[in-house]
């Protein structure tokens, strides 16, 4: 048996590619040559599989009726079985865990603007100098620990939310 061949790769372009580009791409194809039934040279492609194959069977057709087109129906469940609900402790894990990377980003989105080490030799602003002297304005720095103050806020609201509730 021939080896299958690798799919031809067309490079990314804006619309599609020309035919004289495909063709140009598209390795030889190579085929197959076997005797058929009733003693046929029969040429196919290595890619396609053989047309007569022992191993399918037939399926039988679907049977006439009102079964083909209608919903089957649910189970009911019995009076005593209450549908899963998650745990109260899986619930408690997950808010901590929320809470406190909520927290953990807002208190060092406050903090990065006003530290030297964050702020002022940050790579990206000085490889762009006036990226730089917009981010040292007073504004800017107040605008960004604005939203690291926001994030504490949703963080502690949604604590004392899941409190009262």
């Amino acid at each position: 048996m021939l080896p299958l061949l690798p799919p031809a790769v067309l490079p990314l372009q804006y619309g599609a590619p020309s035919r004289a580009e495909v063709f140009r791409r598209v390795p030889s194809v190579r085929f197959a040559v076997g005797i058929g039934r009733g003693g046929r040279i029969q040429k196919r492609m290595s890619q396609q599989p053989e047309s007569t194959s022992s191993t399918l069977t037939a399926s039988p057709a679907p049977l006439p009726g009102p079964a083909v087109g209608t919903v089957p129906e649910v189970a009911p469940q019995p009076a005593g079985s209450v549908p899963q609900r998650i745990p109260r402790w899986l619930e408690r894990i997950e808010l901590l865990l929320r809470v406190m990377l909520r927290m953990y980003i807002g208190l060092a989105v406050c903090y990065a603007p006003w530290s030297p080490v964050f702020w002022d030799r940050n790579p990206l602003f000085q490889q762009f100098p006036t990226l730089a002297s917009f981010a040292a304005n007073g504004a800017v720095r107040g605008i960004v620990s604005g939203l690291g103050l926001l994030n504490l806020w949703i963080a502690l609201q949604d604590v004392f939310s899941r409190r009262e509730g």
